[in-house]
């Protein structure tokens, strides 16, 4: 059986470490790869899938993408408008978002069991993802910082249905340095905050979404500070961990995944 992650440029994924090592601990002979698959390429690409093919991971912009070629989405899908993993069953492609489920996930393991604030760094699809995930956290209000507020209210849809106040903020270090936000998130991709700099407080953890390259200059703050800081590779982790479980109906063996992090 044959599964693969998609992306462009996807050469530096972690994903097939992770899916591999979860097959070699369940004994299964299953093939994962990572495909070059560039904007506007998913259609052409999914719809030349043998039998063989279990399942997809996607990276960005492939989320949003997907979703017109589904057959079925979670209701999870629906709310943040982004599939992450689709699962190929009799001819039909179904979309699920494990996004979600791998912040939740790795803020937890990290002692970030429940919050009320948050300030949220990006406005796309998996800042959609992240109002969820810290809605799962107990948090009813989120600051979000983007480049601009309507960029921003985008995300007031899934706020909407998940009953999160959302509030805007300006994507300026200040904002990060007051005691209001008790976590904040960064969904941006590698190299959009560097120069940005921040002066963040011990008490405030951070999640950065991005695991490569690690740590990234607002990561190096927070750690500077003493602040619990969560990177991309654990969110990574439990995503993948969920995304195993689905494609192979088996318990994910999590801690031979997190030895192919090391």
């Amino acid at each position: 059986m044959r599964a693969a992650v998609l992306g462009a440029p996807i050469a530096h994924s972690l994903s097939p470490a992770l899916h591999r090592a979860a097959y070699a601990a369940l004994g299964l002979d299953w093939q994962y790869d990572a495909i070059e698959v560039a904007a506007g390429g998913l259609e052409e690409f999914v719809r030349t899938l043998g039998r063989e093919w279990v399942g997809l991971s996607l990276t960005m912009p492939l989320k949003q993408e997907v979703l017109p070629l589904l057959h079925e989405r979670t209701r999870l899908v629906e709310i943040t408008g982004a599939a992450n993993t689709v699962l190929l069953r009799d001819g039909e492609r179904h979309g699920h978002n494990t996004d979600v489920h791998g912040m939740v996930a790795a803020l937890r393991e990290a002692g970030v069991e429940r919050i009320e604030r948050a300030a949220l760094i990006g406005a796309g699809a998996t800042a959609a993802s992240a109002v969820v995930a810290l809605h799962d956290l107990g948090c009813h209000q989120v600051r979000v910082l983007a480049r601009s507020e309507q960029r921003a209210k985008a995300l007031e849809p899934v706020a909407a249905a998940m009953g999160v106040e959302l509030r805007y903020g300006e994507l300026h270090p200040l904002e990060l340095e007051d005691r209001w936000p008790q976590l904040v998130v960064s969904t941006v991709p590698a190299g959009a905050l560097d120069g940005f700099g921040s002066d963040p407080s011990a008490d405030v953890p951070l999640l950065d979404v991005v695991y490569a390259p690690w740590p990234t200059p607002l990561a190096q703050a927070y750690l500077a500070a003493g602040a619990t800081v969560v990177g991309g590779a654990q969110m990574l982790l439990h995503q993948a961990a969920a995304q195993v479980e689905l494609m192979t109906g088996r318990n994910a063996p999590l801690e031979a995944m997190r030895l192919a992090l090391a």
